[in-house]
């Protein structure tokens, strides 16, 4: 048996925006950039796949694609009359629902594949076919409201997957973590009042959407306590997502004693992506990837899923996730960081790292 999964699809390559200048509509004095688009476009993750392919990683893993989520899927997640409006709309040549959520004809199809994507990983490990998996979803979805589509995602992936997982009686008490640049806001939504769900988001304060992610939002009702937001200063860097994974969520996570752990898997913390202003590397993604791997095989059996959600760099993109593929595989295949010396020597100074320190033992204060 492979001990890894990775569950991608050509299709969801195929999903397009509209007339953008990064993120801004063309118009007015906005005029058409050279590569045009939005910076959300399908080449971060298909040279993602292609980087595995000339390395050869693509052979140690287990390769498939998956159904489409179905309509009951959606429904645990969605109310019908938004999706009713998304396929219509779709059917009728795209458009656009939320804030920027662009998508061409065929768009609604192309999104319930990102989240069959999604589905299947999940599955594929709470059914002890694979260890762990990875779904190379796109679009992306953890931005996605139950109602409303919001910062390139159309429809919320992990919560529909974990849903029905759920409602097949696959698990019981499912951990996400979030560490995308951007606040899981859309996941947050879902779940924010449920406590078999454990919603943990590490992310750069104020960056999207700029009005969510405090960190004393920690659920309501009988998820009150069961949200953890962990609002990081701009700048951080490695050292920063490395102290705030041992101090916060790794005891979150012990505390909760999951069945299966799910990371929101965005590489736009970046230290070069253009929607972000950290400092991460992809030594700290594979180093993340270690930690919660570390923790699944405590806690809960080795199950863990991780779902591509962000990443703007078509340049970088590839190396972060081929570390993190390397590291969930425990293959000896690497593709060296050709950026890691510089990145290296831009991390923050001693100073700036103990400021960090004191900030991540406010956070425990208010988390205790």
């Amino acid at each position: 048996m492979n001990k890894t999964g990775f569950f991608w699809d050509e299709k969801c390559f195929w999903h397009a925006g509209g007339d953008f200048a990064f993120t801004l509509p063309l118009g007015g004095l906005v005029q058409p950039l050279a590569a045009g688009g939005l910076p959300e476009n399908p080449e971060t993750k298909r040279r993602l796949k292609n980087l595995l392919d000339v390395t050869g990683l693509t052979k140690e893993l287990h390769n498939a694609s998956a159904q489409p989520v179905s309509w009951e899927d959606l429904l645990r997640v969605h109310p019908e009359a938004f999706l009713q409006k998304f396929k219509n709309a779709s059917d009728a040549g795209g458009g656009s629902l939320g804030l920027r959520t662009p998508f061409a004809q065929g768009g609604f199809e192309i999104a319930t594949q990102s989240a069959g994507l999604a589905k299947e990983a999940l599955f594929s490990v709470l059914q002890g076919e694979m260890i762990n998996s990875y779904a190379l979803s796109r679009p992306p979805g953890h931005h996605c409201l139950p109602d409303f589509p919001n910062g390139f995602c159309l429809l919320a992936n992990i919560g529909i997957a974990v849903e029905a997982a759920l409602a097949h009686h696959l698990t019981d008490r499912v951990a996400i973590i979030d560490w995308d640049v951007h606040h899981g806001n859309g996941t947050e939504a879902v779940f924010y009042d449920r406590d078999d769900v454990l919603t943990i988001s590490l992310h750069q304060e104020r960056n999207y959407p700029m009005d969510t992610g405090d960190a004393e939002d920690r659920g309501v009702g009988a998820g009150e306590g069961f949200n953890m937001n962990i609002p990081l200063p701009p700048g951080g860097g490695h050292a920063l997502y490395i102290e705030a994974m041992e101090r916060l969520v790794l005891p979150a996570l012990s505390d909760f004693q999951p069945d299966v752990i799910i990371v929101a898997c965005g590489y736009d913390a970046a230290a070069i992506d253009p929607l972000s202003r950290m400092l991460a590397t992809a030594e700290t993604f594979r180093a993340m990837t270690e930690m919660v791997m570390d923790a699944a095989a405590d806690l809960c059996g080795d199950r863990l899923v991780l779902v591509h959600e962000g990443g703007y760099s078509e340049v970088y993109v590839p190396f972060c996730g081929h570390s993190v593929l390397q590291q969930m595989s425990g293959s000896s295949i690497t593709a060296p960081d050709p950026m890691a010396d510089t990145l290296n020597l831009r991390q923050p100074s001693e100073r700036l790292m103990r400021m960090h320190s004191e900030f991540i033992t406010e956070l425990e204060d208010l988390f205790r």
